[in-house]
């Protein structure tokens, strides 16, 4: 324990002056040349241009654990290092020193007591005459114990964390691969073949990370005739999917009971205001259409909605229209619905269309506006009528240049009668 005295550190206000306190100072720290040399906080030594050493401080001699007597003039500065850091000294250190003069803070590894590998950082810089002749090498060897294992350290946390972003992105390719694998589930693999009646359809999903409400499908019925539907479920997710795929099955029972698209939706309503009327409110909209092909070539076409977007039919001449069907409420809100229905006859070259909203309600533009219904005929009206399948994949074009302003999913379907063959003319055989 140290004791002030009065000649220590002068009073506040005394009589002493600044000499007197630089003084004391100067006493406190004062050490002989060679004492800071040997007890510095780092290692010290001075070789010869062939690496022999001729001078090296005790901090150096403690890390090794060698004595001076068996150091000095007996051992080369590649003696101390590692049978890798002597490798890397022969190749890389020693001759960027005699090219450059110096080299600055160099990891490597000593050979220290115990026969520990200690990590280092090594800066030497050669010593020269006046007139140029290289005469020693000055060597100064730093601790780098704790930034090496700092160095591990940070090592191990960044192959742990690039380790659990692999991991991760296995874990949602596995995830996004069994929603692709559900998602189909829940359409149908392929539209049947329907005498007389073309048809083509394509689903857009927004996103791989979540499962899309969308759907629809097309079976037979009875008589010859056909029964389509397509819809969009209230959100996205697995809970959405038990719902689509609830509102699939009912959709198809009740249509082989009663294929009334009125009494269809009606039953679709009851089915699912009963499950989740408890719950949180869930519903969906939806269309329902029977088609029944004549002998005339045409094909009758009867439809309701619940709450979804009208149909578009392209018409043969070119033009395209809203089938309109005001009035239909959201299919499961309510315990009883209205659902309003209407009929048209579908002539050859004629073309009917649903979609779900993602289509209307997609982002265009600089200011980021609805594309809308009216976009939608405009578009329509600008492709050549030659059937649903050309409508569909000039549709699928239009979603792809919407970039990221299509947010949601959607589905299409189109169902068309295939325009009259020309009849050959008749040869003259006189």
């Amino acid at each position: 324990m140290m004791c002030r005295t009065d000649q220590s550190v002068p009073e506040p206000g005394g009589e002493q002056d600044a000499d007197a306190t630089d003084a004391v100072f100067t006493s406190l720290l004062e050490d002989s040349t060679e004492e800071l040399y040997e007890q510095a906080p780092c290692g010290y030594l001075s070789t010869l241009m062939d690496g022999t050493i001729a001078k090296i401080n005790t901090t150096l001699l403690d890390w090794l654990g060698l004595e001076r007597s068996r150091v000095v003039g007996r051992m080369r500065f590649a003696d101390l290092l590692t049978v890798g850091g002597k490798l890397y000294h022969e190749t890389h250190f020693a001759p960027l020193l005699q090219m450059k003069g110096e080299v600055s803070g160099i990891a490597m590894d000593i050979k220290a007591a115990g026969k520990q590998r200690m990590p280092v950082l090594v800066t030497s810089k050669v010593k020269s005459s006046e007139d140029g002749e290289p005469l020693l090498i000055r060597t100064t060897v730093f601790d780098a114990r704790d930034r090496r294992a700092y160095e591990k350290e940070l090592l191990r946390s960044r192959q742990a964390a690039e380790e659990a972003r692999r991991q991760a992105e296995a874990d949602r390719s596995r995830l996004q691969e069994a929603f692709a694998v559900l998602q189909q589930s829940l359409l149908p693999a392929a539209l049947p073949e329907v005498p007389g009646i073309e048809a083509g359809s394509y689903y857009h999903t927004a996103s791989p990370d979540l499962l899309g409400g969308d759907f629809y499908d097309l079976f037979p019925l009875e008589g010859g005739r056909w029964a389509f539907f397509l819809g969009d479920v209230c959100g996205k997710g697995p809970q959405a999917a038990a719902i689509t795929s609830l509102a699939r099955y009912t959709l198809r029972a009740a249509a082989l009971h009663d294929a009334d698209p009125i009494s269809v939706l009606t039953t679709l309503n009851t089915v699912l205001h009963d499950r989740y009327a408890s719950g949180e409110g869930r519903y969906c909209t939806a269309i329902f259409g029977v088609l029944q092909p004549t002998d005339g070539g045409t094909v009758g076409l009867h439809l309701a909605s619940g709450g979804h977007p009208s149909a578009l039919i392209q018409r043969a001449d070119g033009s395209a229209d809203y089938l309109p069907t005001p009035g239909g409420l959201l299919v499961g809100v309510l315990p009883q619905a209205p659902f309003t229905a209407a009929r048209v006859d579908l002539l050859p070259g004629d073309t009917l269309l649903l979609y779900t909203d993602g289509l209307t309600e997609a982002r265009i533009g600089p200011d980021r506006e609805l594309y809308g219904e009216d976009a939608l005929r405009a578009f329509t009206v600008a492709q050549p009528p030659t059937g649903p399948k050309a409508l569909i994949t000039a549709l699928s074009g239009l979603l792809a240049s919407f970039g990221d302003g299509l947010d949601d999913d959607t589905a299409l379907l189109a169902l068309g009668v295939p325009a009259s063959l020309p009849t050959p003319a008749s040869e003259d055989l006189t």
